[in-house]
């Protein structure tokens, strides 16, 4: 079984190189601002260790839907929920 650890540690890993390929891909001043407002300012693997803080169980997995990541997690006892984190501030905003 792998632990929840290893899997924050592998999504955080594989969002890195996005990061980089978004800081890169800006163009002029004036592009970078409308930009930022259309991107996440929170990376998913950033989402998944905010979501997770705090709660016991396991990450399943996430998805980005425009402003909102949802985080999916099993709690100890296999009820299943999804976090919603916001996108742009990293706040959890619910739980369904």
């Amino acid at each position: 079984m792998i632990r929840p650890s290893a899997i924050l540690l592998a999504a955080l890993i594989a969002a890195a190189p996005l990061s980089q390929a978004v800081a890169q891909d800006r163009g002029p001043r004036g592009d970078r601002q409308q930009q930022q407002d259309d991107r996440p300012r929170v990376s998913v693997g950033e989402a998944v260790q905010r979501a997770s803080s705090g709660r016991q169980g396991r990450f399943l997995g996430a998805s980005n839907r425009g402003d909102t990541i949802v985080v999916r997690w099993e709690y100890p006892g296999g009820r299943v929920a999804d976090i919603m984190v916001d996108a742009r501030t990293g706040r959890v905003v619910g739980e369904r």
